[in-house]
């Protein structure tokens, strides 16, 4: 439906006349004078563009083993400790992602990382001494996708390090973006979640944050539930019910209790204990499933930063929703770097080792080895998406 209306306004906004491409299938923008903006940014960067262009090749072996460990390793997850295995989707708007909050922030971050991605690409290039004959973007259905047009004449005659440092560019910059965001995000109790999935990190979420205490903090309660007529109060965190402790969430859910009943729940509120006995309520929708009378958290206690020095304000739902959109975009942006070196033809990590070898050997030798690296790759991401579906099911963000 999302397509159906793009391709709508597409039409009735006549957007060919601003150099689209519009079909039944894709929406194709391209742009002819992005050499020329690329010439003046790289006149006033030119030696910090040297520096970045030396270490996107270095960058660029580093990120393709990276993601050959993430992926070895989660399907190794999978079979010995599945607890531990990361489920992986490919983020289609409207397939893989159904909520309305994902779409958003998916929608609002992709423009941000393709530009990031491509300019990198073309800035290099122009160093290079490569031409660039446009530069765009496109919309195929439900997928996204930004290009630079490097002249191919230019591109294959140029040296071999100058093409690796082209190809490496686009994805080193996306991961030094997320480093950036990151380095500012350590600062937010949501980015210990992001960086909770993400293999090798683990370890700075105990470095840069206090551990979370264990229970259920309660956002409000329920006028005439039976929490608030027993004295509970908002930002208490509920610790114990009888004699079953409550870590999370999915304890309270694990332990169901019945209309009414008298519970007594432990709360803890400025650093003291206190029990209170609760006459469970009905629940409005289910007179035969009983409440304690609280909006709660289902998230969990947030770990607190050590370097607390902004103020968020996730209190608020403009810093509770500025806040996702930041991990959104810091997760979209070191992943698309991190997968783009993963060698497969429409990748940047394909042209990376397809460069490496080709000249070396001869062409049906590079083409032979390619279809391998292509096999080998294709077969371990997809056993990562289906592996992910067979534990799962059908799932959507």
């Amino acid at each position: 439906m999302a397509w159906v209306a793009i391709f709508a306004v597409a039409k009735g906004l006549r957007l060919e006349r601003y150099g689209f491409s519009i079909k039944p299938y894709s929406l194709t923008y391209k742009n002819y004078k992005v050499q020329d903006a690329l010439v003046r940014l790289l006149g006033r960067t030119r030696r910090g563009v040297r520096v970045f262009a030396d270490v996107s090749v270095i960058a660029g072996f580093i990120m393709m083993g990276y993601v050959f460990f993430f992926l070895f390793l989660n399907i190794s997850n999978y079979f010995v400790e599945p607890d531990e295995f990361a489920e992986l989707t490919v983020l289609l708007p409207g397939v893989t992602m159904t909520s309305a909050s994902a779409i958003m922030y998916f929608l609002l971050s992709i423009p941000i990382v393709l530009v990031i991605h491509e300019g990198a690409h073309g800035i290099v290039g122009v160093l290079e001494k490569i031409n660039i004959k446009t530069g765009g973007f496109a919309i195929f259905i439900a997928m996204f996708a930004g290009f630079v047009e490097p002249d191919e004449e230019q591109f294959s005659k140029a040296k071999k390090i100058s093409r690796l440092r082209l190809i490496g560019a686009g994805p080193t910059s996306n991961v030094i973006f997320a480093f950036i965001l990151g380095a500012i995000l350590l600062t937010n109790p949501l980015f210990a979640m992001g960086l909770g999935g993400v293999p090798g990190a683990e370890p700075l979420v105990d470095v840069f944050y206090e551990s979370a205490a264990a229970g259920v903090l309660v956002l409000s309660v329920i006028d005439g539930g039976g929490a608030q007529q027993a004295g509970i109060q908002q930002n208490d965190m509920i610790i114990k019910i009888d004699d079953v402790n409550i870590a999370s969430a999915t304890d309270l859910q694990a332990n169901p209790v019945e209309p009414g009943d008298t519970v007594n729940v432990t709360v803890l509120r400025d650093g003291s204990e206190i029990v209170f006995p609760v006459t469970i309520m009905a629940s409005p929708d289910d007179p035969e499933r009983g409440l304690i009378g609280i909006m709660r958290n289902d998230m969990g206690q947030l770990p607190e930063p050590i370097f607390n020095f902004i103020d968020w304000n996730l209190d608020t739902s403009f810093g509770w929703q500025f806040s996702w959109f930041l991990l959104w975009l810091w997760m979209i942006s070191f992943f698309i770097g991190i997968i783009n070196m993963l060698p497969l033809p429409i990748l940047d990590g394909g042209k990376f080792i397809h460069t490496i070898i080709e000249g070396r050997i001869s062409e049906k030798t590079v083409n032979g080895i390619m279809m391998a690296v292509y096999a080998i790759s294709f077969i371990v991401f997809g056993l990562n998406i289906g592996l992910s579906y067979v534990k799962s099911g059908w799932f959507t963000i």
